[in-house]
């Protein structure tokens, strides 16, 4: 069975037995009724995933692969922050009347810096450093740059990366500050977990870990039967992922480089409520 499975059920166990409701609090996001939208969290998740191991989509439903490393690409490869080069229609409501979510997510990773080998934006830098000092300590991202913060459409929500090379593995840690666990969870960890491999592959490396820190893990008030509805539902094996090999270049990957085979699932759950 997935791992990954098992460890979502978990999580939700957790925040549902044991979480923090803000019933009672005011909190700023709202249902499209405009009543309030409260969560249940838990604070500090910690979630560790071995791509050596399997490939962590989960089963209990299904995750839109290619749908999340279109979002990855266009973040840390396109390097864009309108809406018009996103094939899904995911960031729609954060963006302005020309399709741009602002100083957000791709914008700070092609905004360029001086580092001790040159000027470079940080996606370069992390790989330039990967094939030259792949030991380094300092392999890391970051997208949350505090005085572009009100020029963004949304304030990201996973915002930095940190890589590490064990040997010849290749492991990152993402931080997260917020998580819709039901909408969002296994989109982030697959996105990561592909570009982890692709940073892997065209730096000679295997891809180890990735390892996932939530500061706030939260379930939204309207989502919890839909969870606990989920998290009740067999468990499949953990489907196969491959790249296509002939890449070397991070720039020239595109969605049509994954393979993913044998990937049993549950059904979707569909009509999920988001609140904003």
């Amino acid at each position: 069975m997935s791992k990954a499975d098992k460890l979502f059920v978990d999580m939700c166990e957790n925040i549902l037995d044991h979480g923090f409701s803000s019933e009672g609090q005011v909190v700023r996001a709202k249902w499209a009724d405009g009543m309030p939208a409260h969560t249940i969290k838990c604070f500090g998740i910690v979630n560790r995933y071995d791509l050596q191991e399997e490939f962590p989509a989960l089963t209990l439903r299904p995750t839109a692969i290619k749908t999340a490393v279109d979002e990855i690409l266009w973040i840390w490869q396109k390097k864009s922050n309108n809406i018009q080069e996103l094939n899904s229609r995911i960031w729609d409501q954060w963006a302005d009347e020309s399709g741009s979510i602002g100083k957000a997510y791709g914008y700070q990773m092609g905004v360029t810096y001086k580092f001790p080998h040159g000027e470079m934006d940080q996606v370069d830098n992390v790989l330039w450093q990967l094939k030259h000092a792949p030991y380094s300590r300092r392999i890391m991202t970051n997208m949350y740059k505090f005085d572009d913060l009100t020029e963004m459409g949304l304030e990201p929500c996973a915002y930095s990366m940190t890589f590490n090379v064990t040997g010849n593995r290749l492991n990152a840690v993402l931080n997260q500050r917020s998580q819709d666990i039901l909408t969002a969870n296994n989109w982030n960890v697959v996105q990561y977990s592909v570009l982890l491999c692709m940073f892997a592959q065209v730096s000679g490396l295997e891809p180890g870990e990735l390892v996932h820190v939530i500061a706030d893990a939260h379930i939204y008030d309207r989502h919890v039967p839909l969870v606990r509805e989920m998290i009740k539902r067999p468990q499949y094996p953990a489907p196969k992922f491959t790249l296509n090999p002939e890449v070397k270049n991070f720039y020239d990957f595109t969605v049509a480089d994954i393979k993913v085979e044998d990937y049993e699932k549950n059904p979707q759950i569909t009509d999920i409520p988001v609140a904003i």
